[in-house]
């Protein structure tokens, strides 16, 4: 006999998540409509535009496609998210799980401790702190010289590396968190039995474990992306998204023309591109890795 349905359980159940709801469509889905349409006009923070806002339709799309720093500034963000968050926090994170699971108690809290550090500083501390390590007579070049090398000006003239690499040491253990939880999932049987048969430790990697734990990459790749997408206050700390727009992201270019140069409108534009740009990898993640249906 079929059971019947229960209306008013399912609202019944549905009652709790409306705070939480209301709370999402206030707080986030409210900025992100209250954005969009304010990329569509020609607000200000100063002049006559502040005053008076009008809707100017694309004209800001228009004049930032237009804008020769603006192809630079979404190949230098492309760049930054590909080298430090898709290639550089993954892959590590996913090297140190698969150590710390094999690893001794003692190896496993030093590693965990040294990594996690990083992520648990404030980010406005993790930014002075790399900024101290880059700089011209910071402790890279102070270790440099001290076996007789001489160190570059990492900040002026490898901008970009420099903040890579600080991004990696930032956000690196947020990876390898997810993936030591990933990994756990594992069954140790199956991995026996192919090293048993033969199989090398890459063929175990490929064939077992990236398969089992596809579902955290997806995850872990499309949250590592959207928080690099947003990283500011590490690149404004240590280069300011220089020299000149040699390491201007997105978020720098947007910050630039809203506050340095009164352009709210505009700086609003391009902080929607950005959040299309979020998107289009978001989306690339989940069908590219979505999980086999038996």
């Amino acid at each position: 006999m079929p059971r019947k349905r229960r209306p008013l359980r399912n609202v019944g159940r549905a009652v709790p998540l409306l705070p939480a709801l209301v709370l999402l469509v206030i707080f986030l889905l409210g900025p992100v409509i209250s954005s969009f349409y304010g990329s569509f006009t020609n607000s200000a923070l100063t002049g006559a535009s502040a005053a008076d806002q009008q809707f100017v339709g694309f004209q800001n799309y228009v004049e930032l496609f237009q804008d020769p720093d603006f192809p630079k500034s979404v190949i230098l963000t492309v760049v930054f998210l590909l080298a430090s968050a898709v290639v550089g926090q993954n892959v590590l994170g996913l090297g140190l799980a698969l150590l710390m699971r094999s690893a001794n108690k003692a190896v496993r809290a030093i590693v965990g401790t040294f990594v996690v550090a990083a992520w648990v500083l404030p980010e406005i501390v993790a930014s002075f702190a790399a900024y101290a390590f880059f700089n011209d007579e910071g402790t890279l070049n102070t270790f440099l010289a001290s076996i007789g090398i001489t160190g570059a000006n990492w900040l002026y003239t490898y901008p970009m590396l420099a903040v890579i690499l600080a991004n990696i040491w930032r956000g690196t253990a947020f990876s390898m968190l997810v993936y030591s939880a990933a990994v756990q999932e594992v069954p140790e049987e199956i991995t026996e039995s192919a090293e048993v048969d033969g199989a090398t430790g890459w063929q175990r990697l490929v064939y077992i474990t990236l398969p089992v734990i596809r579902r955290s990459i997806s995850t872990n790749l499309m949250l590592t992306t959207l928080q690099t997408l947003s990283v500011f206050t590490l690149i404004f700390v240590m280069t300011g998204g220089g020299p000149g727009t040699n390491s201007s992201t997105l978020p720098i270019l947007a910050y630039q023309e809203a506050f340095k140069f009164s352009q709210l409108g505009f700086g609003t534009a391009i902080a929607t591109i950005l959040l299309v740009v979020g998107a289009i990898f978001s989306i690339i993640y989940i069908r590219a890795l979505k999980p086999e249906v038996d």
